[in-house]
């Protein structure tokens, strides 16, 4: 959860032939993490809350299902399909929240939240409604046939998942699934 970056306190440079192969700078403080004083502990739940989602959706397996559905560098909002019917959506603006963000997605039907960073549990301002129920509409938009209205909060992500596909895309989603 301690990557270059984000989430780490000081610069790191792992051993590599432009630092002679040193190990000066190769260290983790992982130790912040356990300290209760510190923001560290919220980003580690994130960690196990991704693993979690990846056990049950395989989103980091070889050869899952990928698709970038959105990069605006105007909005600073990346959206993209991964594993198992899942929908990525950050929002990297530092100040800028959206309402009715469209997005495009392969996969109509009803979807719910599964994780978002904006959640209380991981000391986030919980901006967006867990319970809420997330449709899409068969709208073509960005290149993909379907397509949800989202809010998207400053400096979050949520994670998606279709739960339930529309009666149209299930030929639709039967022609992918033989074709690959």
């Amino acid at each position: 959860f301690m990557g270059n970056e984000f989430g780490h306190p000081e610069w790191l440079d792992f051993p590599r032939e432009g630092n002679g192969w040193s190990y000066k700078y190769a260290h983790r403080k992982w130790h912040l993490a356990s300290d209760e004083s510190l923001r560290y502990k919220f980003l580690l739940e994130w960690e196990r809350k991704l693993h979690k989602l990846d056990d049950e959706f395989g989103f980091c397996r070889p050869h899952a299902h990928q698709f970038v559905c959105l990069a605006s560098s105007t909005d600073h909002v990346i959206a993209f399909e991964r594993g198992d019917r899942l929908l990525f959506v950050f929002n990297f603006h530092p100040h800028r929240s959206y309402t009715d963000y469209r997005v495009g997605t392969c996969w109509g039907g009803r979807y719910d939240l599964v994780l978002d960073s904006d959640s209380k549990e991981f000391d986030g301002q919980a901006r967006v409604d867990p319970n809420a129920l997330y449709h899409s509409f068969p709208y073509a938009w960005q290149g993909r046939p379907s397509a949800l209205q989202l809010y998207l909060p400053s400096r979050s992500c949520q994670v998606y998942h279709l739960v339930e596909m529309d009666e149209y895309d299930c030929e639709r989603e039967l022609f992918f699934t033989l074709s690959d």
